[in-house]
């Protein structure tokens, strides 16, 4: 018993100093001077945080000369929309507080700069009463169950 507490265990290497706390470059060149065989390798896509290198895609990206911009709803679809609004007395706010979304939302599909989303312009159809999808836009929209 008494010898388990006279006993010392070692940690680490001793033999090159405290190699914990030396950089990589220190431990290669301490391993060279005692003249151990040494090989480094670079991993392929090592750091691939690095934000510096260029993509085969870079050149194309650079050459096109086509502004890309969203589709947007139809002016046509904000003046319906607008109308419908309107012949309801409803303001944007109250439409948007119908539909559970923002009076900010109703203002762009109003104005024709909003990515048009199909389940807010369903929304606005339940409401208005009017369509604002499909070929016959802006007739009455028929009561759900009453199909030909």
């Amino acid at each position: 018993m008494s010898d388990d507490w006279n006993s010392v265990t070692v940690i680490g290497n001793r033999r090159g100093g405290n190699q914990g706390n030396m950089s990589k470059e220190r431990q290669l060149n301490l391993a060279r001077r005692q003249g151990a065989n040494i090989s480094t390798e670079s991993k392929y896509g090592a750091g691939g945080n690095r934000q510096g290198g260029t993509s085969l895609n870079t050149a194309k990206l650079d050459a096109e000369t086509e502004e890309l911009k969203h589709k947007t709803v139809d002016l046509n679809v904000g003046k319906l929309i607008a109308q419908g609004r309107q012949a309801k007395e409803m303001s944007q706010k109250d439409l948007a507080t119908k539909i559970c979304e923002k009076p900010q939302v109703v203002t762009e599909y109003e104005q024709g700069k909003a990515i048009p989303n199909q389940a807010v312009l369903a929304k606005m159809e339940r409401v208005l009463g009017i369509k604002l999808r499909g070929k016959d836009k802006g007739q009455p929209l028929e009561p759900k169950g009453k199909k030909k």
